[in-house]
């Protein structure tokens, strides 16, 4: 019998789009003999939609159009799977649209990546392949993932984080207090977004200004880093979880600019027939050394089990060309294209990197269920609100 996969995508966030070509890819590489796909569309209303054309890339063209031909759905939690329940309900005839047994979310970015849509599918009891909640939402944190990776003895750049009610009432002082511990130039972007959406860099203040109005745009949290200024940058793919991991191949990554951008990671395939992250300009191999080329793929691995990672990330590093100093910019807890490029080289087709994520989802599956969620009490038996009154005079 096939496992049923439940594929979902798009979602409230700025990254939709790239969740959509991400999430299409990935349909396309599934072993359609051991597995019955289901693509499930979230729009930005945070709305799930199934169809025949939510799995046609075309048809996202004209999204209003696509969800007039498609079905709305609600998920709901039961023994037999995660069902999809037609919304509204028709009073006659069958509401079930169809079961899942396995999620593969395949988001980006807030409200989503964040740990919000691993929650979800967690309250409904359905495995997921991705990173757990917390893991989800510590990665897409890229204040608080300095942190824990500082923690861990893993170079980090030395940064500030600015909320937009401090800066609004105050500039002056946040600003002092990120000159205070950084130094020019500086990176500054939005806390909490990927796909180098609201990043500028600042040599000055009056740049460092203009820098953080626009990430204000985009997050109510912002981060400034020192920038360095003879900059490569690498990336590495990490696969597995708390147990056992191991890195892709090393890539460096090409930008138009200083700032490798939007423009530059997603919309480059349109003359070379590729899309997403795929598309990309790249190296691979980098062309490292041997050397740093194991002291990045081991970091990787040290910083996706610092985390509790699980499935695939692309852990991004940033080597300083005047010191050899490499530091880690920033982990994706589900990267872009999910990274299939960099584990080619390797050997590992997309379709068998699915596959080992989706074991692993069922992996944590059969671990939870070993784990005890109750504690048997009879504190209810002896609750009382002192009568039907209301909680006044309440007893516990």
């Amino acid at each position: 019998m096939k496992i049923r996969v439940g594929v979902f995508f798009g979602g409230k966030s700025v990254e939709h789009e790239v969740s959509v070509i991400s999430a299409l890819q990935a349909c396309r590489s599934l072993d359609k003999e051991k597995y019955d796909i289901i693509p499930i569309y979230i729009t930005k209303n945070t709305e799930f939609y199934i169809g025949e054309k939510i799995g046609v890339i075309e048809a996202y063209k004209n999204i209003p159009a696509l969800l007039k031909e498609s079905t709305r759905v609600i998920p709901v939690g039961e023994k037999n799977g995660l069902n999809l329940m037609r919304y509204p309900m028709k009073k006659f005839g069958d509401n079930l649209m169809a079961v899942i047994d396995v999620a593969l979310p395949i988001v980006h970015g807030t409200n989503v990546e964040d740990g919000a849509l691993q929650g979800y599918l967690q309250t409904l009891g359905v495995p997921y392949a991705s990173c757990d909640v917390i893991s989800s939402a510590v990665g897409m944190d890229k204040y608080v993932m300095k942190t824990v990776f500082k923690d861990n003895d893993i170079p980090v750049l030395p940064c500030s984080v600015a909320n937009v009610k401090e800066y609004t009432k105050n500039p002056e002082a946040v600003i002092s207090a990120i000159e205070s511990k950084t130094t020019y130039p500086v990176i500054v972007k939005p806390v909490n977004l990927g796909s180098s959406v609201g990043i500028r860099k600042a040599k000055n203040r009056e740049e460092l200004i203009e820098a953080l109005d626009y990430a204000f745009t985009f997050s109510i949290r912002v981060l400034v880093e020192n920038a360095i200024t003879k900059l490569r940058e690498i990336n590495c793919s990490v696969l597995g979880d708390y147990e056992n991991a191991e890195a892709s191949e090393c890539e460096e990554p090409f930008a138009n600019d200083e700032i490798l951008s939007y423009q530059d990671k997603y919309a480059g395939g349109t003359k070379s027939g590729k899309s997403g992250m795929a598309s990309l300009k790249r190296k691979i191999p980098a062309d490292i050394s041997p050397e740093t080329r194991e002291e990045i793929r081991a970091m990787a691995v040290k910083a996706f089990k610092a985390l509790g990672c699980s499935g695939v990330s692309r852990i991004d590093f940033m080597i300083d060309e005047e010191t050899g100093n490499i530091y880690l910019n920033e982990i994706n807890t589900i990267p872009g294209s999910l990274a299939f490029y960099l584990w080619e080289p390797l050997g590992v087709k997309y379709s068998e990197l699915l596959d080992r994520m989706i074991s692993l989802a069922l992996k944590r599956e059969r671990e939870n269920k070993a784990i005890s969620f109750s504690f048997d009490s009879n504190i209810l038996e002896t609750a009382s609100f002192g009568g039907s009154k209301g909680a006044k005079g309440a007893k516990l």
